[in-house]
């Protein structure tokens, strides 16, 4: 281990820090060690990641001192924060902020911020075709990450800006698998009209977080979206019949409607999927598939990862 330049994951109990955990330890010609930063070190998550290898560091990333601990030492760093479990952009900001100056005081060589697009910069706050929530954003947890990422720019720390996309798994544990329609068929529902949306398995992100950090200096300074499919509703509809053999129709509703479902995050929701509609050729030109499978040769497509995940979507009878 000694020999191995060390990589600060924050999150790594979690979908991006988990996958790229594994897919440092898991590499046998890895030249990278893992300090695996958890708030649980004693949970199952973290144990299994000891197991294979990670140091675990108990941290908590709004505690400054411990977000500086946590990288002390370190080569480099995987910054993510998690909107869902607070759902407060400023706490957002914050942590990045404190990520940003622990990197730069630990003098690290190559940091990923796993980002998202200031949805502003498209659509300002008074443009009436979304409403403004919280007071001051269009898309609260896109629009922090991305307004965020100036941190690391005007500190100079050497950073790769990481765009993610919708993960597969919100079908499992976000609420939004196939549900039954009034007509008894089961529906996935989504703002998105016939628009492709760009998809990927949580795992694959840190997987081509881990191709950008084997690549190293060449990917500093640059911004880097990843998706393992763009589809549209109709095309994962069809998938997924396929994969749970009852068949499942796209259900489109307008925005408006998406955003007065009534749970938490469901103006956030239905706010991003409409940015994500109407500006697609943004979204989706920047989330390369091709170059994706390049950082992750393993890149899975949605039939490959519903090959081994469709018994976990929740069906009704």
């Amino acid at each position: 281990m000694p020999d191995k330049k060390l990589i600060t994951v924050f999150g790594a109990t979690g979908a991006q820090g988990g996958g790229l955990v594994r897919a440092i330890l898991e590499d046998p010609q890895s030249e990278f060690a893992v300090r695996a930063v958890t708030r649980h070190p004693d949970s199952e998550k973290a144990r299994a990641l000891e197991q294979l290898g990670a140091e675990i560091f108990r941290a908590d990333i709004d505690d400054p001192n411990a977000i500086r601990q946590a990288m002390q030492g370190a080569y480099g760093a995987f910054c993510v924060t998690f909107f869902w479990e607070h759902f407060s952009p400023e706490r957002e900001d914050a942590e990045a902020r404190q990520m940003a100056e622990a990197a730069k005081d630990a003098g690290l060589q190559h940091v990923i911020w796993s980002t998202l697009e200031d949805t502003r910069q498209w659509i300002p706050l008074d443009d009436n075709r979304m409403p403004t929530l919280h007071g001051h954003y269009k898309v609260p947890h896109t629009d922090a990450k991305g307004a965020a990422n100036h941190y690391f720019s005007d500190l100079g720390v050497p950073t790769t800006f990481l765009l993610t996309s919708f993960y597969w798994e919100n079908f499992i544990y976000f609420g939004m698998g196939p549900k039954p329609n009034p007509d008894g068929k089961l529906a996935i529902t989504l703002p998105m009209g016939q628009e492709k949306l760009a998809t990927i398995a949580a795992e694959d992100i840190g997987k081509c977080a881990y191709g950008i950090f084997k690549k190293g200096r060449e990917m500093i300074g640059k911004t880097v979206g990843i998706a393992g499919a763009h589809l549209t509703g109709t095309e994962m509809a069809r998938a997924l019949t396929q994969a749970l053999g009852r068949e499942v129709v796209y259900n489109e509703v307008p925005p408006e409607v998406y955003r007065s479902f009534g749970f938490p995050g469901a103006e956030d929701l239905g706010n991003m999927f409409q940015f994500d509609r109407d500006f697609a050729p943004v979204c989706l030109k920047a989330r390369d598939v091709s170059f994706s499978r390049q950082l992750n040769p393993k890149l899975q497509t949605f039939e490959q990862w519903l090959s081994q995940h469709a018994k976990q979507i929740p069906v009704a009878a």
